[in-house]
């Protein structure tokens, strides 16, 4: 390996493992903190009220009962799939340019996906109960109810997030000591110490964790599809107009995947700039999120296509009235929402041009982001608000504590997120290293 190459290996890791240990900017930082504790009290008071009152609080009832809380769920549980995309998948294929990339998709698919399993718990009522729905050994013979869709939550968001989890700290090890062997504090020695495990770099060391990275890469893998194709026969199921498609499971995958490489986009625009990182997340990096959007929401966009072409090709007078409903009735916000907002800006990356531009990649990003929240809203509340029956008829309205709840859980994202951006390496040093020696050249790290 020639000198150049070496030096610039240095840099990449001298670069990561500095912001741990000297962090940047930590003005802005404390600021985007204090933000997120707000929010996170935010959550605190409106998850309290739910606890001291009951669900009664929101405003989900008969005929809607699956309301913002569900939507939210969904929404969230879909944003941290791309993260195993990003990491498990492109690492099986080989892919380089995800190096500079995973750490923090995989950070943020652990947070979204912790988001997300909170919502069918609090929506219990009874949150302290929650292990009912396990199976476990008891002498009351207590069973769960597998018919039930909570039990199918339960086992998809457990395995998903201890998968998830194992995936995230197994790749992060050989970062870890590398911070440790770099920090001048005493405490810091110790604690990313501890958490290192130990890790001495040794030929045992790197044969046993790269079968154990990719083992679990493996098994991550099936999960962005079996998860969400479990949350899609939640809704497919049940003999509910606009949701009876067979379309629903590469659907939800799909809009998982897209809104998921949205908030990826958003994060690497973030990070690059308030950071300094634009040696390591380059433009080409842009470039790839920016085709990776742009093909997953026209995958996205054939399933809005599919649902109507459905709807109209099946002749039922219930499934073409939800149809028209949504486009015309009391809730055509959510859909043209939707609509607008994922699929008319994503045009613009078509261009090159406008892929490798953060400000323009980011604001791409947030609207689609935002208009799979309205996709989830949309799906729920316009299938269930008319019922069969005229006299079950009923609109939906969510309730002050429901939006406060939904700003709190950004809060449960936000809190954790900036303290790993904080306190832990951000990108892999070590796999931008394995590129540089691979390729000699830092565009393909």
């Amino acid at each position: 390996m020639s000198a150049k190459i070496r030096n610039r290996d240095a840099s990449a890791t001298a670069r990561i493992t500095r912001i741990p240990l000297k962090y940047p900017a930590p003005g802005a930082w404390w600021v985007c903190f204090a933000f997120s504790l707000l929010l996170l009290l935010s959550f605190a008071i409106s998850a309290t009220v739910l606890l001291i009152y009951g669900v009664g609080v929101w405003g989900n009832n008969i005929p809607v009962n699956w309301g913002l809380a569900i939507a939210n769920y969904i929404w969230f549980l879909g944003i941290g799939h791309a993260g195993t995309l990003i990491s498990a998948l492109l690492l099986l294929l080989g892919a380089h340019w995800r190096n500079s990339l995973n750490r923090f998709a995989e950070a943020m698919t652990l947070f979204a996906v912790v988001c997300a399993g909170l919502y069918p718990i609090l929506h219990l009522g009874r949150p302290w109960f929650f292990y009912w729905i396990a199976p476990y050994p008891n002498t009351m013979t207590i069973s769960p109810q597998f018919k039930s869709p909570l039990s199918w939550d339960f086992f998809a968001v457990l395995t998903y997030l201890t998968v998830s989890i194992l995936f995230w700290y197994i790749g992060i090890i050989p970062d870890l000591a590398a911070v440790r062997d770099r920090a001048k504090r005493r405490w810091q020695q110790v604690v990313y110490g501890i958490a290192a495990l130990g890790w001495r770099g040794s030929a045992r060391h790197w044969a046993r964790w790269n079968q154990a990275y990719r083992l679990t890469a493996a098994i991550a893998v099936p999960l962005v599809v079996s998860v969400h194709s479990e949350i899609s026969l939640l809704f497919a199921a049940g003999p509910i107009p606009g949701w009876t498609s067979t379309v629903f499971p590469p659907y939800f995958v799909l809009g998982a995947a897209f809104s998921g490489f949205a908030v990826v986009a958003m994060i690497a625009v973030v990070l690059r700039h308030a950071l300094g990182l634009g040696m390591l997340v380059t433009g080409r990096h842009l470039d790839l999120l920016g085709r990776f959007l742009l093909a997953t929401g026209l995958m996205t966009a054939y399933g809005y296509v599919a649902e109507v072409f459905d709807s109209l090709y099946g002749g039922d007078p219930q499934e073409i009235g939800t149809l028209m409903d949504r486009l015309t009735g009391a809730y055509s916000f959510s859909y043209w929402g939707a609509v607008v907002l994922n699929f008319v800006p994503l045009q613009l990356l078509w261009f090159k041009s406008v892929r490798c531009k953060p400000l323009a990649l980011f604001l791409i990003g947030l609207s689609a982001t935002i208009g799979m929240w309205f996709e989830r809203y949309m799906l729920l509340t316009t299938s269930l608000y008319r019922d069969y029956l005229v006299s079950s008829w009923g609109q939906y309205h969510p309730s002050i504590w429901e939006w406060g709840l939904y700003a709190g859980m950004l809060g449960v994202f936000l809190t954790p997120f900036l303290l790993f951006v904080r306190f832990l390496p951000v990108i892999s040093a070590f796999e931008v290293e394995e590129a540089l020696r691979e390729t000699g050249d830092l565009r393909h790290a």
